[in-house]
């Protein structure tokens, strides 16, 4: 059986014992998340929602909170001496998907 949540923006397809990075949450580790935004279930027959399907959630435990590698931006215009040097590390939280109720 799997499930196709949506959270921080984005999509992601999920089975039982998955573990997947999702934008921060805000959740320590150890406690548990769930996700009602289902958009789609699978398994012997597809359920899909309009837009979510009612009724059904994904339960999740926090494993880590963190931080991704850092990407360097680099703005230069030639022949002006303008040149400007940025970075952003984006957070994330990895939680395991324990259950899905549909």
């Amino acid at each position: 059986m799997y499930a196709i949540i949506a959270t921080g923006g984005k999509q992601y397809k999920v089975s039982e014992g998955d573990v997947i990075r999702v934008e921060k949450l805000g959740v320590a580790a150890g406690e548990n998340v769930t996700f009602d935004q289902v958009l789609a279930v699978g398994g012997d027959k597809l359920v899909l929602g309009n837009p979510t399907v009612s009724g059904a959630s994904v339960t999740a435990s926090v494993v880590a909170e963190g931080k991704l590698r850092k990407v360097v931006v680099y703005k230069y215009k030639p022949k002006t001496g303008y040149h400007k040097k940025n970075g952003h590390r984006q957070s994330f939280t990895q939680v395991k998907i324990e259950k899905i109720n549909a």
